[in-house]
C-alpha cells in the first residue's frame, strides 16, 4: 500500500501529549505512539465511515510519539490508525498498513463488522509469514473523536460506602436486561440498566460490579459457529465503552450512556465497580487478528517468552495467548491511564483486576511493590478508589499477598464454604476463618477482615441453584466438547442430575442455597452475590458460559416470580446484616492471629456447648456465639449461629445469660416466610434451653437482654 498524505486541511506540527485525539480551538491533534515504526499516518472518514476522506501522516517527536494537528475536524469525526514498518512476525513485528488500526486511546469506537473473509488479520491465509493485502477498512471498527468532558454530572457524588458496608452484585450490563421478560425500553444497553436500579435497590444491593464493559472482541471463529465473546474478557480498546451496550442512538452515545447510569446509580446510593482486563488483549496469540496493539507496536506491548533471535513467541501467563507487557513504562502509562480516566471522566468508584498477579509480575514472578502497585499508590485519585484483585493467573496464585489497601476475591472462601456443606472432611477450622474474616491469609500483613471479597458463586462458574442442581460441568453447548470450564468442588444434585419434578429434591437444592447465602451474610468481609442467584437463575449446568449471549446467560426475569421466596430470604438476609455491626465490624475477632479456637470476644461449641474440636476431620457442625454489645449504639444483646452440615437434625443447647430471651431469625429449613423473620415478628425460641437443628441447615438465634412481651 502506497502510504502519503492525501488532504486538503491544514495540517501543523501536533504536541505529543496528550495521546490520542485532543480536539482544542485550531481543529484535533493526533498522537499516537510507537516504539518500532518507521511511520504512522491517521486516516479521516465520512459519518458512514465507508468512504476515507482524508490521510494525514503524523510527524514523529525526538521519542516515540507520531504527532499532527489537523484543522477542521471536530467531534464525531471517524478515524483509524495505519503504521509502517517491517512486517517479520518470527521476529516479533506484524506492521501491515492494510490494515486498519484502532487508536489505543480512542474514547468511542463504531462497531466491528464481523465477516468471514479474516480481513481483520495481518497475515494471508494459511502462511504467517506472508502479509496479507486485503485493507481491512470496510470491516474494522473505526474510532469517534470525542470532546472535551462537558457532560452534566449534576452534583453527582460518589457514595463512598466502607468495604465492610457493601452487598455487592457481580453482574452483566446486556445480560441483566436484555431478555424480554425485563421489561425495559432499551434492553441489553447502558439506559437499560437504570431502569433496573428500584430492583436493586428493594434487593438491599449498594455496589454492582461490571463485568467488563471496555470495547472487547468477539473471535470470529465464535462468531461463525454462531456464538459470541459475551463476558467481555477480550478489551481491544482500554478507554471505550462497548459500542453494543449503547442505544445506537448517535456516534459514541455510549460514552454519555455510561454516565447517565453511573450517575442514576449512586442518586440511588449504588457504587460502581468495572471489572478491567489489563492483563491480555483480544487480539490473541500470533495467529489472532491484528486490529490495534500487534499493528502499532507488538514487540512493546506483549511479553516474549524469549528474548532476541528470530523465533519470537509470547508469553501466555494467562491462557489466552498473550500478555500485556505492564513492565514497559510506556504500557503502563496506558494502563494508569485508562484507570484515571474511568475514575476521573466517567465517575468509577472502583476496579476488580482480571488476573491482577499478571499485572505485578517481575521476571515471571509476582512482586508486592511492583511499579504496577507503584504507579497505582502515586496517583491520588486510584488510591481513593477501591483495588479488588483477582489474586490469580494461569501459573500463580497470590491470595492474601496483596499490598495493603487492596482488597482480593477470596477463593479460599469459596472453596471452604462449598466443601463444608458438601460434608468434605476437615474443613471446620478453616470455615472457622473463613466466617471471621480470614485472619490466618489478612492479618499478619496489617490488613482486615474488608479486604476479603467473599463470594460463593461468580460469573467464572456454576450459578447458585446450579452448584446444587449438577454434579458435572454440560459445556457442549460451547463447542469444545465439554473440555472446558472447570471441574468444580462442593457440587451435589440429590440423586438427579440438572431439572428434575420431584418437590423433595428441589427443596434440597433451596435449602443449600439458602445455606450459602446465609452463611456468605454472616461472615466478616465484604459480600459478593453472583447477580441472578436471588432468583434462581440456572445456566443448565453450563459452568464456563463465556460465549453464551443468549437465553442460557440471560436473566429470565419470570423466575422472580416463581422464586420470589428465594428474592425475600436473600432480601431479609442483607437487611439482618444491615442491622447488626458485629457482623460488619472492620476488625478482626481478639486473637485471630492463632488457632480457632482462641479467639476471645467470639465463642465456638459443639452441639452440647462444649468446646469445638477443632482438629477432628469428622466435625460438620459449628455453632458460635457473638456478643453484640461490644459495637457502641448496637444495642445488648448476642448472636448464636449453627450451621450443621450432618444429615440428621441436632439437639443444640443453648447458652444461658441472665435476663436474656431468644429469638429465631433464620432457620433454613423452614418453609418460606418462616424460614427467615424480621425482629419485630421472630417466633421466641421455646423451651430457651436448647434447639432442635434440623439437617443441613443454618440457624440464627438472637438473644436479647431486655424481656420481651409476646
Amino acid at each position: 500500500m502506497d502510504l502519503k498524505t492525501v488532504t486538503s486541511r491544514t495540517v501543523s506540527a501536533g504536541s505529543s501529549m496528550p495521546l490520542g485525539a485532543t480536539l482544542d480551538s485550531e481543529g484535533c491533534n493526533f498522537a499516537v505512539f510507537s516504539r518500532h515504526a518507521e511511520a504512522v499516518f491517521v486516516d479521516l472518514f465520512d459519518p458512514s465511515g465507508e468512504q476515507l476522506t482524508d490521510r494525514i501522516e503524523l510527524s514523529r517527536d525526538s521519542g516515540d510519539v507520531f504527532s499532527a494537528r489537523v484543522s477542521g475536524v471536530g467531534q464525531s469525526q471517524l478515524y483509524g490508525i495505519r503504521a509502517l514498518g517491517e512486517y517479520h512476525p518470527r521476529a516479533g513485528r506484524y506492521f501491515n498498513p492494510y490494515k486498519l488500526l484502532i487508536d489505543p486511546y480512542a474514547r468511542a469506537l463504531t462497531d466491528i463488522h464481523h465477516n468471514r473473509k479474516g480481513l481483520l488479520f495481518g497475515y494471508a491465509e494459511g502462511n504467517l509469514d506472508e502479509p496479507d493485502k486485503r485493507d481491512s477498512a470496510t470491516v474494522a471498527p473505526k474510532c469517534i473523536v470525542t470532546a472535551a468532558d462537558g457532560y452534566d454530572w449534576q452534583d453527582d457524588r460518589r457514595p463512598d460506602i466502607p468495604l465492610q458496608d457493601l452487598v455487592i452484585y457481580e453482574t452483566h450490563v446486556r445480560g441483566f436486561t436484555i431478555h424480554e421478560s425485563s421489561g425495559v425500553s432499551l434492553p441489553g444497553t447502558f439506559s437499560g440498566f437504570i431502569e433496573k436500579i428500584p430492583y436493586l435497590k428493594s434487593l438491599g444491593i449498594n455496589a454492582v460490579e461490571l463485568l467488563p464493559v471496555q470495547q472487547f472482541y468477539s473471535r470470529e471463529e465464535l462468531e461463525r459457529n454462531g456464538l459470541r465473546e459475551y463476558w467481555g474478557y477480550n478489551t481491544i480498546a482500554f478507554f471505550a465503552p462497548h459500542v453494543r451496550y449503547g442505544s445506537g442512538a448517535g456516534p459514541g452515545c455510549a460514552v454519555n450512556e455510561f454516565k447517565d447510569m453511573v450517575r442514576a446509580l449512586h442518586a440511588a446510593g449504588i457504587e460502581v465497580f468495572l471489572d478491567v482486563v489489563y492483563n491480555h488483549t483480544g487480539e490473541g496469540g500470533r495467529l489472532g487478528p491484528t486490529v490495534c496493539f500487534r499493528g502499532l507496536d507488538n514487540e512493546t506491548y506483549y511479553l516474549r517468552s524469549r528474548t532476541g533471535g528470530e523465533d519470537f513467541e509470547y508469553l501466555d501467563l494467562t491462557g489466552t495467548d498473550n500478555t500485556l507487557n505492564a513492565g514497559d513504562p510506556a504500557v503502563l502509562a496506558l494502563i494508569i491511564d485508562s484507570l484515571t480516566f474511568w475514575a476521573e471522566e466517567m465517575h468509577v468508584d472502583g476496579f476488580r483486576f482480571d488476573l491482577a498477579p499478571v499485572l505485578a509480575s517481575q521476571g515471571g514472578k509476582f512482586a508486592a511493590d511492583s511499579p504496577f502497585f507503584s504507579a497505582v499508590a502515586r496517583r491520588p485519585v486510584l488510591r481513593e478508589r477501591k483495588l479488588i484483585a483477582e489474586p490469580w493467573d494461569l501459573k500463580s496464585y497470590q491470595l492474601g499477598n496483596f499490598p495493603e489497601g487492596w482488597s482480593e476475591w477470596n477463593g479460599g472462601y469459596r472453596d471452604t464454604v462449598r466443601a463444608f456443606l458438601a460434608g468434605k472432611p476437615g474443613q471446620a477450622e478453616a470455615l472457622g476463618y473463613r466466617l471471621t474474616g480470614s485472619s490466618d491469609l489478612y492479618r499478619k500483613k496489617g490488613r482486615y477482615p474488608w479486604n476479603s471479597i467473599n463470594f460463593v458463586t461468580c460469573h467464572d462458574g456454576s450459578t447458585l441453584i446450579d452448584l446444587y442442581s449438577y454434579t458435572g460441568k454440560h459445556n457442549e453447548a460451547n463447542l469444545e466438547d465439554n473440555r472446558d470450564g472447570a471441574d468444580e468442588a462442593g457440587k451435589m444434585n440429590f440423586g438427579v442430575e440438572g431439572a428434575t419434578q420431584s418437590e423433595e429434591i428441589l427443596n434440597e437444592r433451596k435449602r443449600m442455597a439458602k445455606n450459602a447465602l446465609a452463611i456468605l451474610m454472616l461472615s466478616l468481609g465484604t459480600p459478593m452475590i453472583l447477580g441472578g442467584d436471588e432468583m434462581l437463575r440456572t445456566q443448565r449446568g453450563n459452568n464456563n458460559a463465556y460465549c453464551q449471549d443468549n437465553g442460557l446467560s440471560w436473566y429470565d426475569w419470570r423466575l422472580l416470580e416463581k422464586n420470589a421466596d428465594m428474592f425475600r430470604f436473600l432480601r431479609e438476609l442483607i437487611s439482618l446484616r444491615s442491622g447488626h455491626p458485629v457482623i460488619r465490624r472492620i476488625l478482626f475477632f481478639n486473637g485471630t492471629d492463632g488457632d480457632a479456637d482462641q479467639m476471645l470476644d467470639i465463642e465456638w461449641f459443639n452441639e452440647d456447648l462444649g468446646p469445638l474440636d477443632w482438629q477432628n476431620r469428622s466435625v460438620r457442625l459449628l455453632a458460635y456465639q457473638i456478643d453484640g454489645s461490644e459495637v457502641a449504639g448496637n444495642g445488648d444483646y448476642t448472636l448464636f449461629v449453627v450451621i450443621n452440615m450432618y444429615r440428621v437434625s441436632k439437639k443444640i443447647r443453648l447458652p444461658v445469660h441472665p435476663g436474656m430471651t431468644w429469638i429465631r431469625l433464620v432457620d433454613t429449613n423452614l418453609a418460606p416466610g418462616e424460614d427467615i423473620r424480621d425482629e419485630s415478628s421472630a417466633p421466641v425460641v421455646d423451651p430457651q434451653e436448647y434447639y432442635w437443628c434440623n439437617a443441613t441447615s443454618v440457624v440464627v438465634l438472637k438473644g436479647n437482654y431486655a424481656q420481651r412481651t409476646r
